[in-house]
């Protein structure tokens, strides 16, 4: 088969690997790619992932058969609707929902109305914009710190601000409303806080049925104990030790048997990935956000778990036939470190050389997030997530370890990374 993979991150990287592992695979493209990711496919460096045009002029050319969607950009913007209304392209098969089912990601406020309007359990709600700010401080004042705020749109992960206080609050909400993520921000979701313990949970499913890929777990401030700015990620780990059956069943009955249901009700033919970010509030889960693709990082951990065929799991999802599909799960614990560039996640340098290990192993990998040839042909960096470390062992803190040695062995100026990855959960276990 021939598959063609969007994106550029290190959950593409890790999808290409997972995806180049099976033996129905015939040849993989990846549009536009990285340097690590030439291992396993053919990059085009020159389609970029909003270039429907490009993209399906490469379809027609390479006989595409499986188009596998990794970003939210280009899902949200309509992908899927411009592909199958293309000539000769009405039956591809493609891994990732149209623009109606990406508005569980694409509109903060179209996602917390769903789950109000099919009755699952998340964080009380309003949605503002600039005409009703002061409102917006009404209602802020009639909750308890700490506040959230969210950029109703596409933020790059960046777009969920927690003020502890009133007066911050204000401040941030001001911010935001005034432009701060450009059209994203126009509107603003102000929601009550949650207090419990985050998990993420994705769902791959083909309109009907579904099965549960390991669930992981992230971390999203830039500063170790949690603290500094939301950033795309710093990390991640496989298993989750309270996500245990009883609370998976949980999730099961209350979020994920009518959220698939709910779209179904919307007239959403959705085929692809779901994410569920979980605050498990006292046994009982919450959904904090929904995603139309996977996580990052946690992609780059829960990739290393799954033993069965990925690509068997995508053409059936593709298909809407997922029917008797067996996801194999590994027994090993993954842990994933996400180095970056000093300044993340606000302004940073980039075009700084790197050195690393090569020869990676199964179960030692590095992932490339942000990085790109000079024209010298020499990897530097291109982002603020540079490089993950992604490692399995038989327990977490083995897991873990070997991230950090090899994280060390990764050379680049003003390298960043966090060493409490995993340690809230090894105290739980």
């Amino acid at each position: 088969m021939n598959i063609l993979l969007l994106g550029s991150g290190g959950r593409e990287h890790a999808l290409a690997w997972r995806i180049a592992r099976s033996p129905r695979l015939s040849q993989l493209f990846i549009a536009p790619g990285n340097p690590g990711m030439s291992l396993y496919g053919t990059c085009m460096p020159r389609i970029g992932v909003t270039d429907f045009a490009a993209i399906a002029a490469l379809i027609r050319r390479e006989h595409i058969e499986l188009l596998v969607v990794g970003p939210e950009v280009p899902l949200v913007e309509g992908i899927v609707d411009y592909l199958h209304g293309e000539a000769g392209l009405t039956d591809l098969l493609i891994v990732g929902p149209d623009a109606k089912g990406a508005q569980l990601e694409g509109s903060k406020d179209f996602s917390k109305a769903f789950m109000q309007r099919y009755g699952i359990p998340t964080a009380a709600y309003r949605t503002f914009d600039k005409s009703t700010l002061s409102e917006a401080i009404d209602y802020l004042k009639t909750l308890q710190p700490p506040y959230v705020l969210k950029a109703d749109g596409l933020a790059a992960g960046k777009g969920v601000i927690i003020s502890e206080s009133l007066e911050e609050a204000e401040r941030e909400l001001r911010g935001l409303l005034s432009g701060r993520f450009g059209s994203a921000s126009t509107r603003v979701v102000i929601e009550e806080y949650l207090h419990g313990i985050e998990c993420s949970v994705f769902i791959a499913t083909d309109g009907s049925d579904w099965r549960v890929l390991p669930v992981a777990k992230d971390y999203k401030r830039i500063g170790e104990g949690d603290t500094g700015l939301n950033t795309g990620g710093m990390g991640s780990v496989s298993p989750v030790v309270f996500a245990d059956e009883a609370f998976m069943q949980r999730v099961e009955e209350r979020v994920i048997r009518p959220t698939i249901k709910g779209l179904r009700a919307e007239g959403i033919d959705y085929r692809g990935f779901i994410f569920a970010g979980l605050m498990n509030v006292g046994g009982d889960p919450y959904v904090i956000e929904y995603n139309c693709r996977m996580g990052d990082p946690e992609t780059e951990s829960v990739m290393l778990r799954i033993d069965s065929d990925f690509v068997d799991l995508l053409e059936r999802m593709a298909r809407g036939h997922l029917g008797d599909y067996h996801l194999e799960e590994s027994s090993q614990y993954a842990a994933t470190v996400v180095l970056v560039s000093e300044g993340y996640p606000e302004s940073y340098a980039k075009g700084i050389p790197i050195s690393y290990p090569h020869a990676p192993t199964f179960d030692s990998l590095l992932f490339h997030a942000g990085t790109s040839r000079d024209d010298s042909g020499h990897l530097v960096t291109s982002g603020g997530r540079v490089l993950t470390a992604s490692c399995l062992g038989s327990t977490l803190a083995e897991a873990l370890e070997r991230c950090y040695k090899l994280a060390d062995r990764v050379q680049y100026t003003g390298k960043t990374l966090r060493r409490d990855i995993g340690q809230d959960l090894l105290k739980l276990s």
